[in-house]
């Protein structure tokens, strides 16, 4: 990942805008992956975006977690243990159920890392 360019900031063009005080541990990074560890408190939630080339694969370790998806329409409830795979091109939101706290494990991978905002 570029140094300017977080694994939880967003790109719109080439600028780069932080979310607001998710907590992100990096737990393995190399050139065309990254495994981080985030933590969204009451009312945060990952807004909609996309990624070009990489896959998310989301892990619930805490919470409920949410991941919406645009297309095709789907909601996926992840309880503590379950885990959901987005492709590249598909726009999605990450949040926890109801809005209450949630802690989810996400592997990126394969490829350049870019975060693009939807609109």
């Amino acid at each position: 990942m570029p140094p300017q360019l977080r694994e939880h900031d967003m790109k719109i063009g080439n600028q780069a805008f932080p979310l607001d005080d998710i907590d992100c541990e990096i737990v393995m990074e190399g050139a065309d992956m990254c495994a981080s560890v985030l933590t969204l408190n009451h009312g945060q939630r990952v807004p909609w975006h996309s990624h070009s080339t990489i896959t998310d694969i989301m892990v619930c370790l805490e919470g409920m977690v949410v991941v919406e998806v645009q297309h095709p329409p789907s909601t996926h409830v992840l309880r503590p243990g379950e885990r959901c795979t987005v492709p590249p091109m598909t726009a999605r939101c990450v949040h926890g159920r109801d809005d209450e706290m949630c802690r989810f494990l996400i592997i990126q991978s394969v490829g350049e890392y870019d975060n693009f905002a939807v609109g």
